[in-house]
């Protein structure tokens, strides 16, 4: 008989509407037979959600002797555990598991909740072996990962809330003759209340935006990549024919874009606001490094850097270092065909210059612009929006890029706003305020 606590898991889990998704997208992508959510402590082991192509006979709710798996090394050490083919790996061809189930594929990435605790784990088995250390297959799996700890977070902030707001409302029976106080709590409630509801607000609009993702734009590039490579494997792979050659050229294409917007996403949500270290730094040397990383861009551009006197500020050096390269990207990514490319860099300090800056705060306004190929001004604010790359005719751009800096400019309690005119350039500003 399951515990409570262990049914209230498996629960959360069912909510997550993605996870058949996700798991039906592991069995395809990799080949495997088997994939699951499966719920992990220091002496249980049980089955959250299951995609079952092989009849190993699992369901949701049941329970294998931890012993018997990988997975207690896995909550111990944190570490993924990846093994392609039993009988050839060096650390697990004699493991009582792979025996005991007769695996010879096995993949289980750890799934860590948003505060750093152990959850379980997402794996996929087979009796058959599989390629499953390949690049982009681990970094699907630590996406898909990552994903499920997203929405577990929501999940259970969304019931936390609920107990609060059941306790402060008994509280509230319990005090209802005393007015000023009932009228101090229910003020205090309703700050917090709405607090809490834009927090959840905003949540459930990045949940949204990786449902979107987890259900078309990571399986269209698999289908891509699984095409591809049957198609091959029915051609000779000593003497590759034009068919093969054109097909292969494909599987490239497809596994670089996914590759791309993998990293992306990774980037998009290792931009935490809880990760804050400021210090005060010259920003001129922050943009000196960015150009030197984009130097290989630069060999195939004429580009022109118009560099002011930036100063210092007080700010979170690796994200506004990302924020920097991302945008300069953005100028080199987009520039026009029709002329030398000029991006300039330039700052001052300002207060109300627009209706979202406070007329008693100073602001630091940083200013990139450059004269590439811009874009329509109906698009000023949709352009920071998830997955919105306006221009990917032009590009192999993922749409992740300005949504990145948008988030690291609220991490620095500021404002983004753009310009742009198609043919003429685009122009970015950014309010960071002056403590």
């Amino acid at each position: 008989m399951l515990e409570d606590h262990f049914k209230q898991d498996i629960l959360n889990i069912e909510k997550i509407s993605i996870v058949p998704t996700l798991l039906n997208v592991i069995c395809q992508t990799t080949g495997m037979g088997f994939a699951a959510v499966a719920r992990v402590t220091d002496d249980r082991w049980i089955t959250c959600s299951v995609q079952d192509n092989v009849l190993f006979g699992l369901k949701p709710g049941d329970e294998l002797q931890i012993k018997t798996t990988i997975c207690d090394d896995i909550r111990k050490n944190l570490r993924p555990v990846i093994i392609d083919n039993v009988s050839e790996d060096p650390d697990y061809h004699d493991h009582h598991t792979p025996a005991m189930y007769k695996l010879q594929s096995y993949i289980s990435v750890p799934i860590i909740r948003k505060d750093g605790t152990f959850f379980g784990t997402l794996c996929a088995i087979d009796p058959k072996p599989n390629s499953l250390k390949e690049f982009k297959v681990r970094e699907m799996f630590h996406l898909f990962a990552d994903l499920i700890s997203f929405h577990l977070a929501v999940i259970e902030q969304e019931a936390k809330n609920q107990i609060a707001l059941e306790e402060k409302n008994n509280l509230l029976e319990k005090t209802v003759g005393e007015k000023k106080q009932i009228e101090k709590l229910n003020s205090d409630i309703e700050k917090k209340l709405l607090q809490k509801n834009i927090s959840l607000e905003r949540m459930n609009s990045e949940l949204e935006a990786f449902n979107y993702i987890s259900s078309h734009d990571l399986q269209e590039p698999l289908r891509k990549i699984q095409l591809f490579t049957d198609t091959i494997e029915r051609e000779e792979v000593q003497n590759l024919s034009e068919k093969g050659k054109a097909a292969f050229h494909k599987i490239r294409t497809s596994a670089f874009r996914m590759q791309n917007l993998i990293n992306d996403l990774l980037l998009y949500s290792k931009t935490k606001f809880d990760e804050r270290k400021f210090e005060i730094k010259d920003l001129n040397n922050i943009v000196k490094d960015v150009i030197d990383d984009v130097t290989g861009e630069l060999e195939i551009k004429n580009v022109t850097f118009d560099i002011q006197v930036l100063g210092k500020l007080s700010v979170i050096e690796f994200q506004f270092r990302q924020l920097l390269y991302n945008l300069i990207s953005n100028s080199l990514k987009f520039a026009s065909p029709e002329r030398n490319l000029i991006i300039s860099v330039s700052a001052t300090i300002t207060n109300g210059e627009f209706e979202k800056l406070s007329p008693l705060t100073k602001y630091y306004k940083l200013t990139i612009a450059d004269n590439g190929i811009g874009f329509d001004p109906l698009y000023s604010e949709k352009i920071f929006g998830l997955f919105q790359a306006l221009h990917t005719k032009h590009s192999k751009s993922t749409g992740i890029g300005l949504t990145i800096v948008k988030r690291i400019v609220e991490n620095h309690k500021g404002f983004i706003r753009a310009e742009g005119a198609l043919n003429q350039g685009a122009k970015f500003e950014i309010f960071i305020p002056v403590e």
